[in-house]
């Protein structure tokens, strides 16, 4: 069996030690913001709105519904700050209300069914990836569009579990916060996801 190109293993660039030495000064805009400060909350959007937009595009697959989706989360969280006791990172929090209302704007628009595939510049975000060449980029947005068709035919348990993980860069543990499952549970969706995803690229040309 082949395997998948390397980098969709890859977590999206951020580092965790930057993610570690932000801790204090996020909690304190988090206490801010809970009082009611909006300045602070506009440096939490800051933070946290290209990783979130990311991830409701590449759920949505439509770059306007993703930027209304990822406002809607925001304007969510804003809303229910002040009961967020921080059991969970904040980032954590923030991708479970964007989970929801992705699920949600999905089956709204399921009688205006879109085509999956969508050309990789149509993403108004600047790339996350360091540049190839010609040829290079030609193979990899081919390979990712390859990527986005075998996502969808996944099962939406078993593709949200590959992508919170390989894509967005959580732990299990923080995914399994998000969806309100064991970890157990995840480490076997996240089996199964790349199993059935594996099958699926062998045999599809």
């Amino acid at each position: 069996m082949t395997a998948l190109p390397a980098n969709i293993d890859l977590p999206l660039p951020f580092s965790s030690a930057a993610d570690k030495c932000a801790e204090p000064l996020e909690q304190q805009k988090i206490r801010a913001a809970q009082a009611g400060d909006v300045a602070a909350f506009e440096w939490i959007v800051r933070q946290h709105e290209e990783r979130l937009f990311g991830f409701c595009y590449r759920w949505l697959r439509c770059v306007e519904d993703a930027c209304e989706v990822c406002q809607d989360a925001f304007v969510r969280a804003w809303q229910a700050l002040p009961e967020f006791e921080g059991r969970a990172r904040l980032s954590t929090w923030l991708y479970q209300i964007a989970l929801n209302l992705c699920r949600d704007r999905a089956k709204t628009r399921a009688t205006r069914q879109r085509d999956i595939t969508v050309a990789l510049e149509e993403i108004t975000q600047p790339p996350l990836c360091p540049q190839h060449a010609p040829d290079e980029s030609a193979e990899w947005r081919s390979e990712m569009q390859k990527l986005y068709r075998g996502l969808a035919v996944l099962p939406e348990k078993l593709r949200v579990v590959l992508m919170l993980t390989a894509m967005e860069g959580l732990s299990h543990e923080e995914c399994a916060q998000v969806l309100n499952c064991s970890v157990r549970g995840i480490e076997g969706r996240v089996y199964r996801a790349r199993q059935v995803l594996l099958e699926w690229w062998d045999e599809e040309k």
